[in-house]
């Protein structure tokens, strides 16, 4: 090929960034070891973030943005791939610092792709995508940590979300009794089809008044959303409690006091899908394909758009105005 459509950021002269489709050619793109012929991308609130002027994301301009892509090699230099192989690249600095998914073609180093797991599609790794590996990350640690379904029910926070989405899901799935909290009960019938078992208020979680220890409510809870209400989430998990942080967008700060971690015995887990090590990355991938599976869920979770599509929909993530997985196929 000798041109290729992308959709990429340019920053302008008065700071502002703008993004089009552009045709771009091979030798615009990082010098990496594996060359993939992208099927499908997707839609993540970080790459709405990367979209914004003056955003703390990107250091370099232009960027084609999608931290997720799923596709085919068509070319490597690392004995570990072959011309044909179906692969998964996720995370890291794509999309960001590294020309991104919203391309017909990817060039990636070879330490940040993952073979696809047998029993998955392209099409499917992408409805996970970063959302959906964050999410069975939060579940895979909170079981490490203790969790079983018997101990009562399971938190989820940001439900309409793509990482409360997936975690409804996937702890579905798994026999968890799960109760989703959301800020739009117009989407209640999709949490319950998703898997839930109650649907809450954000106020039903934190009503404005924090306590230091409050009474028992969750077993465990996969939080995307932190700050004030994440610190009212742990004065509220049961003895041996866990909670798995993974997002800021309800603030950065946690008002919470030692009292529920002396007490009770709770744990805050810090997730992170970014840099998580290849090893336990592979596990992960392996278990969405396997146990933690959510074939049923595909349909109600994913929605679907080409490239032309792309900058109305990073604005609708940025606005809260999407549910689920949105994927981008090339």
């Amino acid at each position: 090929m000798s041109k290729f459509q992308a959709y990429q950021i340019a920053q302008l002269e008065n700071g502002d960034v703008e993004g089009k489709i552009e045709n771009i050619a091979k030798k615009e793109l990082p010098d990496s070891e594996i060359f993939i012929k992208v099927h499908y991308s997707s839609v993540n609130y970080k790459d709405g973030m990367v979209s914004t002027p003056n955003n703390p994301l990107v250091k370099k301009y232009p960027i084609i943005p999608g931290i997720d892509l799923s596709g085919e090699v068509e070319e490597s230099n690392d004995p570990r791939f072959k011309k044909g192989d179906k692969v998964i690249a996720t995370s890291y600095e794509i999309g960001v610092n590294h020309h991104g998914g919203y391309s017909e073609y990817a060039s990636v180093p070879a330490e940040w792709v993952v073979p696809l797991p047998e029993g998955l599609t392209l099409e499917e790794a992408m409805i996970y995508g970063t959302a959906g590996f964050t999410a069975a990350l939060s579940v895979h640690e909170l079981e490490q940590s203790g969790l079983k379904s018997e101990n009562g029910p399971v938190l989820v926070t940001g439900a309409t979300g793509g990482v409360g989405s997936m975690a409804i899901a996937l702890l579905a799935k798994r026999g968890y009794n799960v109760e989703a909290s959301t800020g739009s009960l117009e989407h209640t019938e999709y949490l319950k089809e998703l898997g839930a078992e109650k649907v809450l208020t954000r106020e039903d979680v934190y009503d404005g008044k924090l306590k230091p220890i409050a009474s028992e409510r969750w077993a465990a809870a996969v939080d995307p959303v932190g700050g004030e209400q994440l610190a009212s989430i742990i004065s509220h998990l049961q003895y041996n409690g866990s909670v798995a942080v993974s997002g800021l967008t309800g603030g950065t700060k946690i008002p919470t006091e030692v009292y529920p971690f002396i007490l009770r015995g709770t744990s805050l887990i810090g997730i992170d899908s970014v840099y998580c090590p290849m090893e336990k990355r592979k596990k992960i991938w392996h278990r969405l394909a396997n146990d933690m599976k959510t074939t049923h869920s595909f349909d109600q979770l994913k929605s679907v758009i080409n490239l032309e599509e792309v900058p109305s929909t990073l604005e609708a993530i940025l606005h809260g105005e999407t549910r689920g997985r949105t994927i981008v196929k090339l």
